[in-house]
């Protein structure tokens, strides 16, 4: 009788798992997967799910972590990384002062500040995290509280966004004026 894997490789059941592996290379791989961390983990996990060596995946980490994309806890061991948000911000900020101009970014803002402004109104605060969103009796309405509540977190960080960007698109790419 032949042997029996109950548990098929993962190379086989995910066909774009293997083509990423076969296509981008060790740093790329690494690149994707840090990303993807949104907490503190050992660079031999990391390792694991970009499927290259504990030693490749650590120099490519501490790569990244000098080039701001990655955060570093060299301090624990194994040393932990997760990515970098305020790179991710300052990236998506970028590609929108390239996209738009600063007429267009300034009226973008002005539109986010009324919707802002509405949520303040309903809500009666200018915090959104200080809004309970679980007063409600009944489950329609807790869903429908939820997200207004995550509309109005994501509309301040839009505003964040837009605002850097406008800086950026005022001082031809950098954040400070030269």
């Amino acid at each position: 009788m032949a042997e029996f894997d109950p548990v098929p490789d993962s190379e086989e059941t995910d066909p774009g798992r293997r083509h990423w592996r076969e296509t981008t290379d060790t740093f790329g791989r690494v690149y994707d997967t840090v990303l993807g961390i949104t907490e503190l983990t050992s660079y031999t996990e990391i390792a694991n799910v970009a499927d290259c060596s504990p030693n490749a995946a650590k120099k490519h980490l501490d790569r990244l972590a000098e080039m701001g994309i990655a955060r570093a806890d060299r301090e624990s061991r194994p040393a932990r990384y997760e990515r970098n948000d305020s790179y991710l911000e300052w990236q998506e900020a970028s590609r929108i002062a390239d996209e738009l101009s600063v007429e267009e970014i300034i009226d973008r803002v002005q539109r986010l500040e009324v919707r802002r402004e509405e949520f303040e109104e309903r809500f009666e605060t200018s915090d959104p995290s200080s809004v309970s969103v679980f007063e409600q009796e009944d489950h329609d309405a807790i869903h429908e509280r939820m997200a207004a509540v995550s509309e109005w977190q994501a509309i301040g960080r839009d505003i964040r966004l837009y605002e850097l960007a406008r800086q950026m698109a005022e001082n031809d790419g950098h954040i400070l004026p030269a």
